[in-house]
């Protein structure tokens, strides 16, 4: 997802923590390689998510949110994102295939967002009216948290997928 980082980001700190983010973004679609697209769509916790979900609300809830709207300011992606948990939910009519081009284009954007932006920066805009006070306030603190909640929704499908196949992405002996 990231090409020539030392070229198009400026700020070491910013260098050293992309590709760590990049590294957990490879790692949720590759849990899913090979998957077909009713597995994708089968929920196998009691809770009723399935994978196809999860990799869009990675792509809505913080690929989009965290760095178009929260770093960037981006009005028009303030304005289109969701309510509630419907980030969640995907129509049966798209295909699984869309899912998962649109987080690597959301990544993709993502990356432009997080490149131009020096690691200190303060953030561009916060839901008040949702959240209260933010407790991120720059674009290190939401590095941070994005890396921290996309590893951990990659172990919740890591889960998901040994449950569906048996597959499993990476055991440390």
């Amino acid at each position: 997802m990231i090409e020539n980082l030392s070229e198009t980001c400026p700020d070491g700190e910013v260098r050293a923590l992309l590709p760590v983010l990049d590294g957990q973004r490879r790692h949720v679609l590759g849990t899913l390689d090979g998957l077909g697209a009713a597995d994708l769509r089968r929920p196998v916790l009691p809770s009723g998510w399935h994978c196809l979900g999860l990799v869009q609300h990675l792509t809505l809830d913080v690929e989009r949110f965290w760095f178009r709207a929260v770093v960037a300011g981006d009005e028009e992606v303030v304005q289109g994102l969701p309510s509630g948990d419907e980030a969640w939910r995907v129509a049966p009519d798209v295909p699984a295939c869309d899912v998962l081009d649109r987080y690597r284009q959301e990544a993709e954007l993502a990356d432009d967002v997080i490149t131009g932006t020096p690691a200190d920066a303060a953030l561009a805009w916060w839901p008040h009216d949702l959240f209260g006070e933010p407790r991120l306030h720059t674009l290190r603190d939401v590095l941070l948290h994005v890396i921290t909640e996309t590893a951990c929704h990659a172990g919740h499908l890591d889960a998901a997928r040994e449950l569906i196949d048996g597959r499993r992405w990476l055991v440390m002996t």
